[in-house]
């Protein structure tokens, strides 16, 4: 897809802000549309299915996080890759975004150049089916009690069904393609968030754990140093 083929959902209270970031990426060709609420926007989101939502974390009435994980609960935007973009930049506040199912935390200020470079790589992971690897010839992952079809994005445990956030689903997904193998942490940045994308070093350590409250606390190894493994 071509960038003008991307529609871009931009959330902020401030209008200074929409007018400033909305100018920027229309300039580079995405069709933008805005909202300067959470309500606002989750509804613009379900009637036109924007493959990037950018989010504002300080909004009155329902803030980004919230509206992000009311967003999660759509399956018309499961594919739908969200990033905040807000002055916060403590690790409680980047921790409770990658919670509720962010793809990306950027911090203000940010130069519009960066913006849109960030948004770029971002939207280079949408809807790539091929980003992971195969583990058969089937959509269909079984791994002790565990059921992962990868093309309903569906995870079914000990026969209770999940439905993870993208970034988990293809986190778990690489882990369980190779049972016993260490992934190291550059190659589960590489391979889930992509080598040209920043993400903080707390990124992994907040998906690990909450796959880990959902699969089950045993099945996720840490190898300290190094990275992580799937056991059966």
């Amino acid at each position: 897809m071509k960038v003008e083929d991307y529609k871009v959902l931009l959330v902020d209270d401030e209008p200074d802000i929409l007018e400033f970031v909305s100018y920027n990426m229309r300039k580079e060709g995405f069709q933008v549309l805005t909202a300067n609420n959470g309500q606002e926007a989750i509804a613009i989101a379900e009637a036109e299915l924007p493959e990037l939502i950018i989010l504002d974390v300080m909004m009155p009435e329902m803030d980004g996080i919230e509206t992000c994980e009311e967003m999660k609960k759509i399956p018309a935007l499961k594919n739908s890759i969200i990033a905040f973009l807000t002055a916060r930049g403590e690790d409680y506040s980047q921790i409770a975004g990658f919670d509720a199912g962010a793809d990306d935390y950027i911090t203000k200020p940010i130069k519009p150049k960066v913006l849109i470079s960030r948004a770029k790589a971002l939207l280079k992971r949408y809807r790539s089916g091929d980003e992971m690897p195969e583990t058969n010839e089937s959509h269909i992952i079984k791994i002790g009690d565990l059921t992962i079809d990868r093309e309903r994005y569906l995870v079914i445990n000990a026969g209770e069904e999940l439905i993870l956030p993208k970034k988990e689903f293809e986190l778990l997904v690489l882990l369980v393609s190779k049972p016993e193998k260490v992934f190291t942490r550059d190659e589960i940045y590489n391979t889930v968030w992509g080598d040209n994308i920043i993400v903080g070093d707390r990124t992994i350590d907040v998906h690990i754990r909450k796959l880990r409250e959902k699969i089950g606390q045993d099945h996720i190894k840490t190898i300290k140093g190094v990275g992580y493994k799937y056991v059966v």
